[in-house]
């Protein structure tokens, strides 16, 4: 891409109110990034059938001025800024109307296009709770999935938290910022921020760097990340929040919402609580909750046996996927789970012990044979 058409892009991108839907309306009316800048407001008024007031000469080359400085910053910086018809633009926003026009990302952009993307956000003041609980999902869905992208918002609490145990895991992750990406907010996550990159993560954001650090954006910046992401998780948060205005987002873009729940009286349990009730969010427990209501094959734990054997009857397959999924279960337990009555359950749990592929535990529960 020349400068020029950058400059435009960006200048375009960055104009009032504009989003991927608006962006795509002036497309559909031959109205390029170029042409609004460079024709006259009375003839692209009379083109969109918008008021010629929006298109003000002033205001738009003033944008434009503003564009050729960051275009040269872009440039000087190794940024991808990738306008909504780049082929490196992120195709889970396209299906979103009100995502960015153009998104600039620090890192490679192309891990935004993992096959499994997890959102991870909650409150800034997390609980040993939900830390612990963030560890032990991000390993356990690092540990079983391949292509896996952990998206959050490099905030305090549950989002730094996220960042750092996929980080630990060698999973991607990457982070939506409220600003440009001259700066890092909070100035505590700089070190972070440099090893997302490094581990093949990225920092994206709308904003382009003559943006000030404002509240509001960080409202905004939440639509990016459920976006972004297959499945938002919620793990902590009060009732009011950005994590709770994610779990909303999510949900207005037929995006998964899962929450964990907490004690009735804990402060940052009362958001997911009341998600979960409302049935705005399906209850997360551990990784397993989240890959079956995603349909997501988890591997199999190396050196079971299931895995090392090749001749596994077809009945057998699924009470060891059951079992794999929710280890511990009872026969109750499988019958639900398969959809079959109880004798049949029970006759074949009686096979399969006998052939060595389940173990019987105490309070009639089975599980999977340690090698």
């Amino acid at each position: 891409m020349d400068a020029d058409s950058l400059t435009y892009r960006i200048a375009f991108a960055s104009y009032r109110s504009m989003t991927l839907g608006l962006a795509r309306r002036f497309g559909g009316l031959g109205v390029t990034p170029e042409a609004f800048f460079t024709r006259e407001a009375r003839e692209l008024a009379a083109l969109t059938g918008v008021r010629a007031e929006y298109f003000g000469d002033r205001r738009r080359q003033e944008t434009l001025g503003r564009a050729v400085q960051e275009a040269a910053f872009v440039r000087g910086n190794g940024i991808s800024a990738l306008f909504h018809t780049d082929a490196a633009y992120p195709a889970r926003l396209l299906e979103c109307d009100d995502a960015p026009a153009m998104l600039y990302f620090t890192g490679p952009a192309e891990a935004a296009a993992a096959r499994h993307s997890v959102a991870i956000v909650g409150t800034r003041h997390c609980t040993h709770y939900g830390a612990d609980f963030t560890q032990r999902l991000v390993a356990d869905l690092a540990s079983g999935l391949d292509s896996l992208l952990i998206v959050s918002g490099l905030a305090y609490g549950i989002d730094i938290c996220a960042h750092r145990a996929a980080l630990g895991c060698g999973v991607p992750t990457g982070a939506v910022v409220a600003h440009g990406l001259n700066t890092v907010y909070p100035s505590e996550h700089r070190q972070d921020a440099r090893t997302m990159i490094r581990q093949g993560g990225f920092i994206t954001t709308e904003y382009p760097s003559w943006t000030s650090i404002h509240r509001g954006n960080f409202l905004a910046r939440n639509r990016i990340v459920a976006a972004l992401a297959d499945v938002t998780v919620i793990v902590e948060s009060d009732l009011r929040g950005g994590a709770m205005a994610t779990a909303r987002i999510a949900g207005a873009y037929n995006r998964e919402v899962m929450a964990l729940p907490g004690r009735v009286n804990d402060t940052y349990s009362r958001g997911c609580n009341e998600l979960i009730v409302s049935r705005q969010a399906s209850m997360i427990r551990h990784a397993a909750d989240l890959t079956d209501l995603m349909g997501w094959s988890m591997k199999a734990a190396p050196g079971t046996q299931q895995e090392l054997s090749f001749d596994v009857p077809d009945e057998y397959r699924p009470v060891l996927d059951a079992l794999r999924a929710s280890p511990d279960m009872t026969a109750n337990d499988l019958c639900v789970a398969l959809g079959l009555p109880y004798a049949e359950v029970s006759a074949l749990l009686f096979r399969m012990e006998l052939d060595d592929f389940i173990t019987a535990l105490p309070g009639n529960r089975y599980g999977l044979p340690s090698k």
